[in-house]
């Protein structure tokens, strides 16, 4: 027999069964045995946040940059919808996060109780999965099962929804050693014979690129796409949730392609006739007008979920399966097979040298004159002070494309960043769950003016949990990015984007007990960013950057990948 426990005791148990260390969270009534049993378990750090959203954006940042499940807990109605952009932007990146929500009593449920919404249903959409519990002796299973969920196959974010009720009922714990869910089984072994037919394609091709996504990093296969990329010597071209996933200052590396990618690595996709996808989804950011997307190319597509296959794009050999597994299966074939790496050199020597003269046409670039703060200047500056060792949030916006751009990511889970959802507000509260749970590392969030004001509240959270971290914002007094879109296509009609009123940012870290510090000449840049990263505090540094700068190249919307606007 199982000890007799209350809900919540089950509740706090079975977190501590799953490992987790840190909870992001904000109390209410609905959930408030909970937080009572949190009291009395010191094992696991709780952080208040200010806001439920920042909740949900600290766990997410939390699971990115370590790989586990991050973990949220809010009270019920407003409580859990605070959190349902949150669980959107994890749903849209395939981030591991659960998220616990009080609820109204079963009796009560569709009665609009007081602090009741059907969160459920709200966030069917956009969970990976969730669940209303009600039963006690539930528990154990249903949460062992929304972290089995959360964390296998494509990850995503499990809702699980606790009626006060089924908090305070008593119940025996027994927890399961294993989930079995009978429609819920991942392929992680991909398929032998289209691993072959991949091989084939490779060994024939005259033009090939690979492209990494996402997956790459959540599957751990970076170690396995820089070794096939260097036995073969093939070009490497990254998504923006790919960035990491392969070393961006590596000679073979084409950096970042799509709307704001490099000139190069958008023009060896179009010309390319082969590409090998592993764990992306071709999204529009990526593929522009998909009818004029890699016209030649044959594609091999490797990913988890067999719904992103042929979803937006045609695929000639598709592979279903773990992404590190899949490229494991095909590099043993290539050392099977072994075939000179002389002979790949030569097979790809005539494509190199085309890359080489793209590259050498329209590298990134930016002029910078006189005493205005170019924003390319900043990060080039703080990829220098940093040595690239560092943990990047962004916000959305030009801030998140320039960081894209002039910040070269080595390593994976290096870069956070909200890419499917494009969510601002997003950065910060990251950047404090990827502090959590990297105490040692140094984090900063790239910030634009417009976006670090929709969860600034969250420097509080920041201060009571003592964290370093470094804030810088590209301030130019604009929503940057929808001023840059009414500049080009909408001659200058400058329709709600430029801010009448903008806080003293300095002022305002001040007022969190935080340093502040401001650069508005182009000489005082590396002097401000060097004193932010030896404070041993929370930081932020207000830099006022040219209001007009434009993040380029820019493929126009509808437009091919090749039409792109250079300056």
């Amino acid at each position: 027999m199982g000890k007799t426990m209350t809900g919540a005791q089950i509740i706090v148990e079975s977190l501590k069964r799953e490992g987790v260390e840190v909870i992001f969270g904000y109390p209410g009534g609905a959930v408030i045995d909970i937080y009572d049993e949190l009291y009395k378990t010191p094992e696991i750090k709780h952080v208040l946040v200010r806001h439920e959203q920042g909740a949900a954006h600290a766990a997410d940042g939390f699971a990115r940059s370590t790989g586990k499940v991050g973990v949220c807990l809010v009270t019920s109605g407003p409580g859990a919808t605070n959190t349902v952009t949150g669980i959107a932007t994890a749903y849209m990146d395939s981030i591991p996060v659960v998220i616990l929500t009080g609820q109204v009593p079963t009796k009560l449920i569709g009665n609009d109780a007081f602090q009741e919404v059907d969160i459920t249903g709200i966030t069917r959409p956009c969970t990976k999965h969730n669940f209303l519990v009600k039963r006690t002796e539930d528990l154990p299973r249903i949460l062992k099962a929304a972290f089995h969920i959360a964390r296998t196959g494509r990850p995503g974010p499990v809702l699980v929804d606790l009626p006060k009720d089924v908090q305070q009922g008593k119940a025996e714990f027994h927890w399961p050693e294993e989930i079995r869910l009978r429609s819920y089984n991942p392929v992680y072994d991909p398929h032998p014979r289209q691993v072959e037919r991949a091989y084939r394609l490779l060994e024939s091709a005259t033009r090939p690129v690979i492209l990494v996504g996402g997956g790459v990093i959540s599957s751990g296969a970076h170690e396995e796409v820089r070794e096939l990329a260097e036995g073969l010597h093939l070009p490497v071209t990254r998504t923006l949730m790919g960035l990491g996933g392969f070393p961006g200052t590596h000679p073979q590396s084409l950096g970042m392609l799509g709307m704001h990618g490099t000139y190069y690595a958008n023009m060896a996709v179009a010309n390319s006739d082969l590409i090998l996808a592993v764990g992306a989804r071709f999204d529009d950011r990526v593929t522009g007008k998909v009818d004029a997307f890699a016209p030649m190319a044959k594609i091999i597509h490797i990913d988890i979920d067999p719904t992103s296959i042929q979803k937006n794009v045609r695929v000639d050999v598709p592979i279903v399966g773990d992404c590190k597994r899949a490229l494991e299966k095909l590099l043993q074939i290539v050392t099977e097979v072994a075939r000179p790496e002389k002979i790949w050199k030569e097979q790809f020597k005539e494509w190199w040298e085309q890359i080489e003269i793209w590259k050498k046409r329209y590298p990134l670039s930016y002029k910078q004159e006189g005493e205005t703060i170019k924003p390319q200047y900043v990060i080039e500056k703080l990829y220098e002070l940093t040595k690239g060792k560092a943990i990047i949030s962004t916000e959305v916006g030009q801030n998140q494309m320039w960081t894209a751009q002039y910040y070269k990511f080595d390593q994976p889970r290096t870069l956070i960043t909200s890419g499917g959802l494009g969510t601002m507000g997003f950065g910060f509260p990251a950047a404090i769950g990827a502090q959590m749970g990297n105490p040692d590392k140094l984090v900063i969030d790239v910030a634009g003016d417009g976006s670090i004001q929709m969860n600034i509240q969250e420097m509080a959270t920041a201060m009571d949990q003592g964290l370093p971290i470094k804030i810088i914002i590209l301030n130019n007094g604009y929503l940057g990015m929808v001023r840059q879109w009414q500049e080009l296509f909408y001659e200058r009609r400058y329709s709600a984007v430029k801010f009448q009123v903008i806080p003293d940012f300095v002022k305002l870290a001040e007022a969190y007990g935080a340093l502040g510090l401001r650069a508005t000449k182009v000489d005082e840049v590396e002097p401000v960013l060097k004193q932010a990263l030896e404070s041993k505090r929370l930081t932020l540094v207000d830099i006022h950057i040219a209001p007009e700068e434009g993040v380029f190249p820019m493929v126009p919307a509808g437009r091919a990948t090749t039409e792109m606007i250079l300056v």
